[in-house]
């Protein structure tokens, strides 16, 4: 079996990022060590941090072989989106030409970019992308103009 000892040092930055570390993840690892350095098993660790018996395991190991610089890595870096490298250019079109529908803005993604998303992932990206057309709230969205109507 494994011991744990944590200096009084370490409980102190432990106690402070369990609650204030700007990563929630490592706010989370931070509370089992919190939790652990208390005495507590590992089961009630895992009940009462809200995370499994796995990850309990894993961040002990992680302490254990990289001390608290270890626990406070994060791995996880999100997905990249392939239309967030064409953001800026497409924000621009959509203001000089805003669509009148989603799937008239996912046409002139396709055309511009070569990227084909579904209806709802280019919703989210107009969305995410406030200044878009999709962005922004009916009465400060600029309106289509006859040559921007199709078939006009």
């Amino acid at each position: 079996m494994r011991t744990f000892t944590f200096s009084d040092n370490q409980l102190e930055q432990i106690r402070h990022e369990r609650l204030r570390h700007p990563h929630p993840r490592v706010q989370q690892k931070m509370n089992v060590l919190w939790l652990k350095a208390r005495g507590l098993t590992h089961d009630r660790i895992a009940e009462l941090a809200d995370t499994s018996l796995r990850t309990v395991q894993r961040v002990l190991t992680e302490f254990l072989e990289g001390g608290l610089d270890a626990v406070r890595t994060t791995r996880w870096e999100g997905k990249h989106a392939e239309l967030d490298d064409h953001a800026d250019t497409l924000e621009d079109h959509f203001v000089e030409n805003p669509p009148r529908s989603t799937r008239e803005a996912q046409a002139e993604i396709e055309r511009l970019t070569g990227v084909k998303r579904g209806l709802t992932q280019v919703r989210e990206f107009l969305k995410k992308r406030s200044t878009c057309a999709g962005g922004r709230s009916a009465p400060y969205r600029p309106r289509p103009t006859i040559r921007s109507r199709p078939g006009s």
